[in-house]
């Protein structure tokens, strides 16, 4: 059955499936369109422009840099920087000398931070001024040698480059570094390198290009070890899908993170690979999204569901001119359809749900963004994506429309856990991924996830999967967000509660709320516990972080038992 392909029948003409991925380093991409395109606007920040050739110059200068500081093939570079000009030249510069980078989110607590440069064995470091005090805790107790330091104002235009410290120290934040021995200047370091081309030889196929350490909900985080060929393969996947889009001419809303898989993959290296245009936001904030994109016209605007939320439901949405936006993929978390369908109804453009995890690059399912496609549905799988659903406890086969755990195989997959082989082993079988995802295929290859393999709640012996009730919940005409979680029940075992975030200005009892999931849900699937709240914990991408809202009624419960035996 999976081995006959059934989504093949629905890959139109221009889309083939099977191509030929290039064995060579990743930054090529970058030294490819720098080539072919020099004076194209390679990015734009905070009214800063570079070109290809400005861009390729950069990166060329802190591959030598680094190469001063002694860094060679192999060695962890962490990168711990908010997309900006900075963290693409890092990056391809990182990739240019044979290094392994190393993703770091900024918002990392010193706990998070060692944990991840301890593990990885990163011996330098590029952050910004104004994270240098949460680098000084944690640099004695790691392996870091080198720390390269960098402000928002290095590549800020004239005046804006003179005004930020002062806004800087107004928002309470340090730029003042001191430079002692292995603290170095972004600027000084790069202004004496050379620009000359430097580029060890490497082998795609198993020379890693990336640490990318995943979200840590189930224990520590780990280490995913994507080599240079899964991640081309997986960025020449991405474009082969958006058969539509043409090279140099696509400017895309650099809304995604950089130092999150799927805005490296979809965004960064999508970008570069096709000589696109970045223009590139620091931090999401929807008035200035808004803005940005009624003034410098975007074309791609891949995206979480919550940006698309956000958008939707802004009060002043209709005074934006959001047409220019052809194409959206959403990742990272379930679309709401009805979501889908007011986005593409405000801006005319393709807002499709796609899938991916870290281990795999990270995409290996989507809608057609002018085909077939099916609402609520991930999709097909992509070019030499191979997918199937296989029985949750034996691992093997299981017939069309049960539900079982996703599995996929490809060119995108990753090589294993850093470091920790068991852990490999449990989840690489036979060049297969198991991907801890429930999911489903119909008879005609489109794939759905119910929920994630440990979110699923198990109450009175009966399977609950919280993305089905998550849609009632989004249906709710009044509701902006809900997230539904599986919390301890002495007699249930488990039971479900519902968190909700209405829309500004709205009012909705639980009463009200509970008799609309009555009408749409089987009894056992309702929620029986709600919580009203201002907002829902979050990542950096907009996926809702459900371990903290379980750790929240975690301490209640026990908060609540201390009391009971005090009193």
């Amino acid at each position: 059955m999976y081995e006959n392909k059934p989504w093949s029948t629905y890959y139109p003409p221009e889309l083939q499936l099977s191509y030929d991925y290039p064995e060579h380093n990743l930054a090529d991409f970058l030294k490819k369109s720098a080539r072919q395109y020099p004076a194209h606007k390679a990015l734009e920040f905070m009214g800063r422009e570079m070109t290809y050739t400005q861009l390729y110059e950069a990166t060329c200068r802190f591959a030598n840099a680094l190469h001063g500081l002694g860094i060679k093939k192999g060695d962890r570079v962490a990168i711990m920087l908010p997309n900006s000009p900075q963290a693409i030249i890092s990056y391809y510069g990182s990739l240019m000398l044979g290094a392994i980078v190393v993703e770091t989110n900024p918002l990392y607590t010193e706990r998070e931070l060692l944990h991840l440069l301890n593990d990885s064995g990163a011996e330098l470091l590029v952050t910004l001024d104004i994270l240098m005090k949460r680098i000084k805790k944690v640099q004695p107790d790691s392996p870091l040698k080198h720390v390269i330091v960098t402000s928002i104002k290095d590549y800020l235009p004239f005046p804006k480059n003179l005004l930020y410290p002062l806004k800087a120290k107004k928002d309470g934040l340090t730029t003042k570094v001191n430079y002692t021995q292995g603290i170095h200047p972004w600027s000084e370091l790069l202004g004496h390198a050379s620009s000359e081309e430097i580029q060890v030889t490497i082998n795609p196929k198993e020379d890693l290009a990336l640490l990318q350490y995943t979200s840590g909900t189930t224990g520590a985080a780990k280490g995913v070890m994507l080599t240079h060929y899964s991640l081309v393969a997986n960025t020449i996947q991405a474009r082969k899908w958006m058969y539509q889009t043409e090279d140099a001419k696509e400017i895309f809303l650099a809304a995604l993170p950089f130092f999150h898989v799927y805005g490296m993959t979809t965004v960064m290296n999508l970008a570069m690979y096709t000589a696109g245009t970045l223009l590139l936001i620091p931090k999401f904030d929807i008035d200035l999204i808004l803005k940005v994109i009624d003034k410098k016209k975007p074309t791609i605007f891949p995206g979480a569901p919550t940006m698309y939320i956000s958008v939707i439901n802004h009060p002043k949405i209709h005074q934006y001119d959001l047409s220019s936006i052809n194409i959206c993929i959403s990742g990272s978390a379930p679309l709401p359809l009805e979501v889908q369908e007011k986005f593409e109804a405000l801006t005319k453009g393709r807002l499709v749900e796609g899938y991916g995890l870290t281990e795999a690059s990270p995409v290996t399912h989507a809608n057609m963004l002018w085909e077939k496609r099916k609402l609520g549905s991930i999709g097909l799988p992509w070019p030499d994506t191979e997918a199937k659903v296989v029985d949750l406890e034996t691992g093997q086969d299981i017939p069309l429309g049960e539900i079982g755990e996703l599995a996929v195989k490809g060119p995108q997959l990753m090589k294993g856990y850093w470091n920790k082989e068991q852990a490999t082993q449990d989840v690489l079988k036979d060049g297969w991924l198991l991907t801890g995802d429930i999911a489903k295929m119909d008879e005609e290859g489109f794939f759905y996830i119910t929920d994630r393999k440990k979110d699923m709640i198990i109450a009175g012996g009966f399977n609950i999967y919280p993305r089905e009730v998550e849609e009632v919940l989004f249906e709710h005409p009044k509701i902006q967000e809900g997230a539904v979680v599986g919390i301890s029940d002495k007699y249930r075992g488990e039971t479900v509660k519902a968190f909700i975030v209405l829309k500004q200005g709205e009012r909705l009892t639980e009463e009200e709320l509970d008799q609309w999931c009555r009408e749409r849900l089987a009894a056992y699937k309702v929620p029986r516990i709600y919580e009203f709240r201002e907002d829902l914990p979050k990542t950096m991408v907009g996926k809702v972080l459900k371990r903290k809202l379980i750790e929240e009624e975690e301490k209640k419960s026990l908060s609540k038992s201390s009391s009971e035996k005090i009193g």
